[in-house]
């Protein structure tokens, strides 16, 4: 069984149901936009993991607690953008709620008493705000330029204890925060200016031939047997050098000699 510290980040819908039933496929597809074009760049952005999605929300998780709130800001103010041209009944509005906890890891799942506190701050948190656990406070403050307000001690639903939540004020400093979506391309294969330009050509070798030096077997196969019948009536001899005729034999052999 593996375990880990991590940063668990629970995100919802607000007024899901009621979305749904005024325009059911309008809402669904307007949905699954915000998770292509935003939620989805954004949690790569941040070094972040999308452990699972429900129909009206997503539970992720951060190695980073600093990764995980400005990913939260960063979220809920372009989301704050997007709306704008949207009737407000119809609007997709987003609450979120961070907590740092211990989990378990099972079949890429995570489960654990800080996944339950994640997502009970998370109904605490206000329409398109950010709800953190107080050790979330205590790892961001001063890292980044945001206004934490502190609400107080809040009895939550299956915890034992009292949660100490803080809320992220979304102010001209959260604003700020911000970046623009980045959008990964699958990079083309570059090719070279000679590569361009030059077409493919196709290369003919000639065949190997024997080396006029090195004579030819009477054994090594049809052309041997024939070139040694040529010399058989030719009277010449196999030697390395020029092939020599009875002819010229005989001549050399009548010149007397010298002694």
């Amino acid at each position: 069984m593996e375990r880990r510290l991590t940063s668990i980040l629970a995100l919802d819908v607000v007024g899901y149901s009621r979305l749904m039933g005024k325009d059911e496929v309008g809402k669904l597809a307007a949905l699954k936009q915000h998770r292509k074009d935003l939620l989805d760049p954004k949690v790569a952005q941040y070094r972040g993991r999308t452990v699972k999605l429900m129909g009206d929300g997503a539970l992720m998780e951060f190695a980073s607690v600093v990764d995980a709130v400005a990913f939260a800001v960063d979220v809920q103010v372009a989301m704050r953008a997007r709306n704008a041209a949207v009737v407000e009944d119809r609007r997709i509005v987003f609450r979120i709620g961070i907590n740092i906890g211990d989990i378990i890891v099972e079949d890429g799942d995570i489960f654990g008493d800080g996944v339950n506190v994640a997502a009970r701050l998370e109904t605490l948190a206000e329409p398109g705000g950010v709800c953190l656990a107080r050790n979330v406070f205590n790892q961001v403050k001063g890292k980044l330029d945001l206004d934490l307000e502190h609400l107080g001690e809040r009895a939550v639903k299956n915890i034992a204890e009292p949660v100490s939540t803080y809320r992220v004020v979304m102010n001209d400093k959260a604003e700020r925060l911000t970046t623009a979506v980045q959008t990964t391309k699958p990079r083309r294969r570059r090719l070279s200016n000679s590569r361009r330009t030059t077409p493919r050509r196709w290369y003919s070798f000639p065949r190997s031939r024997p080396s006029p030096a090195s004579p030819i077997s009477p054994s090594s196969g049809r052309n041997g047997r024939s070139t040694e019948r040529r010399r058989r009536r030719c009277g010449t001899t196999a030697t390395l050098g020029r092939p020599t005729s009875r002819r010229a034999t005989a001549r050399r052999r009548s010149r007397p000699s010298v002694n």
